[in-house]
């Protein structure tokens, strides 16, 4: 599975960005499918995501209330909203999916190349 992601950029404290993932399978709804952020020098860390045949989101609690994660099943895309944004959400995004388990990096299978966000 190829994941590609879209919606990048730089905003400012307070703004909102969505990013998007779009995967290449007729079957998006049978992978747990998530982001993940990464600081530099950091290890990738769960920020949301979607378990599979379900649409259940998870979220990690330091962006609980402020971003929200759905998939499109019909598009096989994932999608993160990003509000009230932080300077210290400022990082590489990246979207993951795996039949399994999506919101431990260690388990995750399939990675897209990573979208930057900057929040100054």
């Amino acid at each position: 599975v190829q994941l590609v992601e879209s919606g990048g950029g730089l905003v400012q404290p307070g703004d909102s960005v969505r990013l998007s993932c779009a995967a290449s399978t007729h079957s998006a709804r049978t992978y747990c499918m998530g982001w993940f952020r990464q600081y530099p020098g950091k290890e990738r860390e769960g920020v949301g995501a979607i378990y599979k045949d379900s649409e259940i989101p998870w979220y990690a609690d330091s962006v609980k209330g402020r971003f929200t994660v759905w998939r499109d099943n019909d598009r096989n895309t994932l999608y993160l909203q990003m509000n009230s944004l932080k300077p210290e959400d400022t990082a590489m995004y990246y979207c993951a999916a795996d039949h399994r388990v999506c919101i431990n990096k260690d388990y995750v299978t399939y990675w897209g190349q990573g979208t930057q966000v900057t929040v100054s």
